[in-house]
């Protein structure tokens, strides 16, 4: 099943006696609550999802800035979006899936198969033509039951040890795993054994993701393989999320470190690398 769908074929599929259930997760770092842009204008009968209360939890410092919500809190938002078992879902946002992906990975996680993003977010609907409309879709709750487990994910402790035996992918930007800056949390610098692969090199210049092909090229120069074990973290869980996607179009399995750098910053016996 493809993890992408274009816009055209998304269009299609609304006009059908089967449409899928359609999230729009708008969400950037310097402004979380994109609730007001998803009012002006979405695609027809989306649901918006709240990241910061809905992808994930409040917790302490030491959990990191976006730990996994609670699996009862997260099947209560998921019928909040009117979903039903055997739905299919698209999510999209209007910054290259960069947080689409978290909840396309959570849905997964939660035992969800048919999860899709729309390939180059909003900007792909729109530039092909396609309406949106305005204000908020309240759907009819749905009954949905989840299970977390169907993705694998790591924690603080087996993401120190990875490297040693498997692939850790710090999915930062350059600069930041590096630790020339660290705009946000209490450290600069990455895990220690850990990779760099921006996800930016996931998208070309319009947000599209890069053919299998160029992907598993991509990541096959980091080393990795078909019998890698592969981890992934970033600051807070979010765009890691985004690089597994990637990982799986080229066809390899990876595991999310959902606390991320921001956990692992957060406490001072653990070691930092930098350069």
């Amino acid at each position: 099943m493809s993890i992408l769908v274009s816009a055209e074929q998304l269009a299609s599929e609304l006009d059908s006696s089967n449409p899928p259930r359609i999230l729009d997760v708008r969400w950037r770092l310097d402004r979380p609550d994109g609730h007001d842009e998803y009012l002006a204008g979405h695609i027809p009968g989306a649901v918006y999802v709240d990241l910061d209360h809905e992808l994930a939890r409040h917790g302490e410092p030491g959990d990191g800035r976006h730990p996994l919500p609670a699996e009862a809190d997260f099947q209560a938002s998921v019928r909040s979006w009117g979903i039903n078992a055997g739905d299919r879902v698209v999510v999209y946002d209007n910054l290259k899936s960069l947080s689409a992906a978290r909840a396309w990975w959570l849905l997964r996680y939660a035992g969800l198969s048919d999860v899709r993003l729309l390939d180059g977010s909003l900007r792909a609907w729109t530039d092909a033509g396609f309406e949106l409309e305005a204000g908020e879709v309240r759907p009819e709750p749905g009954t949905v039951e989840i299970s977390y487990g169907g993705l694998s994910t790591i924690d603080m402790d087996e993401a120190a040890g990875l490297s040693e035996r498997g692939i850790l992918i710090d999915a930062r930007a350059g600069e930041r795993y590096r630790g020339e800056t660290e705009p946000i949390d209490p450290r600069a610098g990455h895990i220690p054994g850990a990779i760099n692969a921006p996800t930016t090199g996931n998208v070309d210049e319009s947000g599209r993701f890069l053919g299998a092909d160029a992907l598993r090229e991509r990541f096959e120069t980091l080393g990795i393989s078909a019998d890698s074990t592969v981890g992934v973290y970033c600051g807070s869980g979010v765009t890691a999320a985004h690089e597994i996607v990637a990982l799986e179009i080229a066809g390899f399995d990876a595991a999310l470190y959902p606390g991320s750098w921001s956990q692992w910053s957060n406490h001072p016996d653990r070691a930092v690398e930098t350069g």
